[in-house]
């Protein structure tokens, strides 16, 4: 009578199992009008003091692609970020910095992270793979516990100009963890207001912001840096500071294309 219990139980079991299938992960939607394929930008880098003027570094570039690629059976922008430091700093500090990085095209959230970083004497190659559905990121060294939905660098850039600022206000912080070097780090962007900002294409309207990374339970800020972005539906990096022992180093927008719309923060040459 007993066996005849347990089968009964087992084969209830089984037809709930059946009936009741484990539920699927739903990826999210995040509204995205600020930035399209095709959109490239390049960055000159650059060493300032009152000693030195203006040293430049070198060059650093972002382009996003549409990719064949699925991850998942979804569809994924291809983003490649790269830096160089130019001939006359190779011989102080030579940098061959390459970044990609697969984005979800709807949850805006990265499936795959490409590492390839020379710097000096400094080499590190990596391939990060997100698992969103299991809340773990894979890389060639381990694996780790993430956050829902965290970002790498390049994709924390991208979902971080789709949020709406029409009514920030200074010192609001806006939320963006992101995963490096085997690490999750829990992220900021405080709004420090709207600023006029002149670069070597013009004069443009933007909204400042500073990056702050968790350290523990305590926001950390060793390296201070202001983040300067268009006030205009494309929210375009134009101008990144941060100060070093001496001087500061800057990264300044000199060409762009392929927006997505007029850049109307733009008020003069």
């Amino acid at each position: 009578m007993e066996s005849i219990s347990k089968y009964i139980l087992l084969l209830c079991f089984s037809l709930i199992c059946v009936v009741v299938p484990a539920q699927e992960f739903e990826y999210r939607t995040v509204g995205n009008d600020v930035f399209v394929p095709g959109e490239k930008l390049k960055y000159r880098v650059y060493y300032e003091s009152l000693l030195t003027g203006k040293v430049d570094a070198g060059v650093a570039t972002l382009e996003i692609k549409n990719s064949n690629r699925r991850f998942n059976n979804r569809e994924v922008y291809h983003v490649i970020g790269s830096g160089k430091s130019n001939r006359a700093f190779d011989l102080f500090f030579k940098v061959r910095d390459r970044f990609e990085s697969y984005i979800d095209k709807e949850a805006l959230a990265p499936h795959l992270f490409i590492r390839r970083t020379k710097e000096g004497g400094y080499v590190m190659e990596d391939d990060i793979y997100f698992d969103h559905e299991n809340g773990i990121a894979k890389s060639s060294r381990t694996t780790k516990n993430i956050t829902p939905y965290m970002q790498d660098i390049i994709s924390a850039s991208l979902y971080a100009r789709t949020f709406d600022f029409s009514d920030v206000k200074e010192g609001d912080n806006f939320p963006v963890d992101f995963y490096l070097d085997d690490s999750a780090y829990i992220s900021v962007i405080q709004f420090q207001g709207i600023e006029t900002v002149e670069t070597s294409l013009g004069i443009f309207t933007c909204l400042a912001f500073k990056p702050m990374v968790a350290t523990g339970e305590v926001f950390s800020n060793p390296y201070p840096m202001t983040l300067w972005v268009t006030n205009d539906k494309n929210k375009l990096p134009v101008l990144a500071k941060s100060a070093v022992i001496v001087g500061s180093v800057k990264m300044e927008l000199i060409n762009y294309s392929g927006l997505a719309h007029p850049v109307e923060a733009r008020i003069g040459d």
